[in-house]
């Protein structure tokens, strides 16, 4: 089978992840555990998982396009963009679905080919169009019923890269991913 072993996921999930040519990340309550810590300057700070990082890197590096649409706004998800070259990045946007749009625009790919992993309501208009649509177990449940897959995991805690290795998996890329991290490995 070409899911993980660890994890049932069902066929009809792993066919359309095997479509997605884009990712597209909601950040807090997904790449982030959903908390909110304010520093005494009054700046917002998160904690992202680095499991999910290196899945995001993997998927680019298959030549999967990735993307964050966030409705805050903040210099750390920039940052955190940044570090792991994601360079469609909207941030400040309240209705996901104009900067979806714009996102297909900019990428010329159409929603059949998109998987987005959200938590919230205000997730729903891309989730509704997404060729593979994502929660977490900690996402709100008005979503979580509206999904093709909700993660093992919760967000901020390897969610994304669960997802990630889900679509490589699905696509076949896994071991080639895998591998690179293998060659020239001393036996044990």
């Amino acid at each position: 089978m070409i899911s993980n072993p660890n994890i049932n996921v069902p066929s009809d999930v792993l066919a359309r992840a095997a479509q997605v040519k884009m990712m597209i990340f909601d950040v807090d309550g997904v790449l982030t555990d959903g908390g909110l810590l304010f520093g005494a300057d009054g700046e917002a700070l998160k904690r992202f998982n680095v499991l999910d990082g290196l899945g995001i890197k993997l998927l680019q590096q298959a030549g999967i396009i990735t993307a964050i649409i966030s409705a805050r706004t903040s210099p750390i998800v920039s940052r955190r963009a940044s570090d792991l070259g994601i360079t469609h990045v909207y941030q400040g946007v309240h209705n996901k679905n104009v900067a979806f749009a714009s996102l297909l625009a900019d990428t010329n790919l159409t929603a059949d080919v998109c998987g987005f992993i959200g938590d919230d309501i205000i997730d729903l208009p891309i989730l509704s169009r997404a060729c593979l649509a994502v929660s977490v177990p900690n996402g709100h449940q008005e979503v979580k019923s509206r999904v093709h897959y909700v993660t093992q995991v919760s967000g901020g805690f390897g969610a994304v890269r669960e997802v990630c290795d889900l679509i490589l998996r699905a696509q076949g890329k896994y071991d080639a991913a895998l591998a690179h991290y293998l060659t020239d490995v001393p036996a044990l």
